[in-house]
């Protein structure tokens, strides 16, 4: 049996580029409400996206593929870190 708490993790990533202003935030938002995923996304002062989710760790990486796969002309450079979950987040939302 495997246990689905070993696989619930903690990703936080980093995008750079052009992402703000293309719907980065909203795509990523519509992806992991579909993916059961929960955490938060919002641009930051110096051009970046800022990204911090929580799911399975498998709905995770399809998370950062898809959204790999539909910036991928956009982003310049994209830093990832997984990390322990904190289980604190309740949806996913967009920070403003």
């Amino acid at each position: 049996m495997v246990d689905s708490k070993s696989s619930f993790k903690r990703v936080e990533a980093s995008y750079s580029g052009r992402v703000q202003g293309v719907g980065f935030r909203f795509t990523a938002q519509k992806l992991a409400e579909h993916l059961d995923i929960k955490g938060w996304v919002k641009n930051l002062p110096n051009g970046a996206v800022q990204l911090v989710a929580e799911g399975s760790e498998d709905n995770l990486n399809k998370l950062l593929g898809q959204l790999n796969a539909h910036f991928k002309d956009d982003m310049e450079d994209v830093r990832i870190s997984w990390q322990e979950p904190t289980e604190e987040f309740r949806e996913f939302n967009i920070i403003f």
